[in-house]
């Protein structure tokens, strides 16, 4: 795929960004070479690497779980600017 077959602009405008004359241009042939560099890789043999081989040994770095007391549910909403029941109160943000 070349930078000949992506539409800049469309894709600026899918991004909400506004581009130049001069930086369409200099994105798109930065693209183009991109798109060489990823075409390359594309051509390396890669039949003999294994699925999951990392550069970095790949492991879950886990902590025991400890029940700690949390804070008392009526000192936390006596902060809140307003509260209903046992809820905090917040302004409506999304149109009905």
């Amino acid at each position: 795929m070349s930078s000949d077959t992506i539409d800049v602009r469309y894709v600026a405008k899918l991004a909400r960004i506004a581009l130049t004359d001069e930086e369409v241009d200099k994105f798109g042939a930065q693209l183009g070479d991109l798109l060489a560099h990823v075409n390359a890789l594309a051509e390396l043999d890669t039949s003999l690497v294994p699925a999951t081989a990392q550069v970095v040994e790949s492991r879950n770095v886990e902590r025991d779980d400890v029940v700690i007391p949390g804070l008392d549910r009526e000192v936390v909403l006596s902060q809140a600017p307003q509260r209903q029941g046992a809820f905090f109160r917040v302004p409506r943000i999304i149109a009905e």
